[in-house]
């Protein structure tokens, strides 16, 4: 039989009449190299079929080999990514939803068999029998994504599983808020109230909860009439800390109109007061304190202000709800969506029109009259 070599692994038999191609399957146990010869009948099939075996065996040698299931990645994906590079507040959330959830329904699964149905099914299976919201589904679904993500990063995957998974469909919330004659109302009810401080911190200068609990005196120009945000005290199971502010976008300097400054300056006035009579062990560096005198944690402070506006038969808004409403009277007096932002401390406008959709709205109504008014 004369073999001649035509190409590199592909030789030719003039007798036989068929082409053979090489393929190296690589070494045995004893070190030998082991090859396998396939033979087609046309140069361009031995062609194809060359490029088939390398392209499968540049995928197979890529392939990774292990045996981890889901739920050992994602202990070694919290310990080592996770924990170093995230805020304690985002930890604690991530490893609540691995623990309540994904080991549970998914962290059995061997992660090199994980498929995006798999994934699908799962989700409907937590709407189902938990009755998670999208919203809250739409979490689990970006932590599987970024941990996923990391595991083709780190080699222990060849492709995400997430690539071909349908995210859960998040839906917008709509704000809940007062309108000016409203918040008016419950500002007059407040009057004297221990919540009165922080509700008009949140209804007229538009602060965050954690924002308002976290705020220092130290934060607080009197004579230039200025108050400054740099820090939050936020809560993540029986933990409170005090942290920085949400985003850069967050740190923003306010001016405090002539009632809250006056009712800030009560308020250290009641403080100081306080310390002198020994109820205060030592002046407190926070600005708004519960009923036992300590800084408020804000589930707390929201709690409180729930109930003040039950026992008062007021229409149902969150203290985050004070919020909204600075942001829903700005935009009655006609202030651009661009400045509210800028004084809630939001990154983007764009971020504004996602929150505050009925503001958007408004503009949209006070547009169109303008334009019937004029065709009149």
């Amino acid at each position: 039989m004369a073999r001649k070599t035509v190409e590199r692994n592909i030789s030719y038999d003039d007798i036989r009449k068929i082409y053979y191609v090489s393929m190296d399957l690589g070494k045995d146990k004893e070190g030998r190299r082991v090859k396998r010869y396939q033979t087609y009948r046309t140069l361009y099939a031995a062609r194809m079929g060359l490029r088939d075996f390398l392209t499968h065996r540049e995928q197979e040698l890529r392939t990774p080999k292990h045996d981890l299931t889901l739920a050992d990645w994602l202990e070694s994906w919290m310990d080592n990514i996770v924990r170093p590079t995230r805020a304690e507040t985002t930890v604690y959330g991530y490893q609540k939803i691995i623990d309540n959830h994904l080991l549970p329904g998914l962290g059995h699964i061997p992660l090199l068999k994980l498929t995006p149905m798999d994934i699908q099914q799962y989700y409907i299976q937590v709407q189902q029998n938990v009755g998670l919201c999208s919203n809250t589904l739409r979490r689990h679904h970006d932590l599987l994504s970024s941990a996923l993500r990391a595991a083709v990063r780190q080699d222990k995957l060849l492709q995400s599983p997430m690539d071909k998974v349908e995210p859960p469909r998040a839906k917008q919330k709509e704000a809940s808020y007062y309108r000016p004659e409203e918040l008016k109302q419950l500002y007059t009810l407040l009057e004297g109230h221990s919540l009165e401080l922080p509700a008009r911190l949140a209804g007229s200068l538009g602060l965050r909860r954690e924002e308002i609990c976290g705020l220092k005196w130290e934060c607080i120009d009197f004579q230039r009439q200025l108050l400054s945000i740099k820090e939050a005290r936020t809560a993540f199971g029986a933990t409170i800390l005090q942290k920085e502010t949400k985003t850069r976008s967050s740190v923003r300097t306010l001016y405090m109109p002539d009632d809250v400054a006056r009712l800030l300056q009560t308020e250290l006035t009641r403080q100081d007061r306080l310390f002198r009579e020994g109820r205060l062990k030592e002046p407190s560096q926070f600005v708004v304190l519960d009923h036992k005198c300590l800084p408020y944690s804000p589930n707390a402070l929201s709690l409180a202000f729930t109930r003040f506006v039950r026992k008062n038969d007021l229409p149902r808004v969150t203290l985050h709800g004070l919020r909204h409403s600075f942001a829903t009277v700005a935009s009655f007096q006609g202030v651009p969506l661009f400045d509210i932002g800028k004084a809630l401390g939001h990154a983007t406008p764009a971020t504004t029109g996602k929150i505050y959709t009925h503001l958007v709205d408004h503009t949209h109504e006070d547009t169109l009259l303008k334009v019937s008014d004029a065709l009149k």
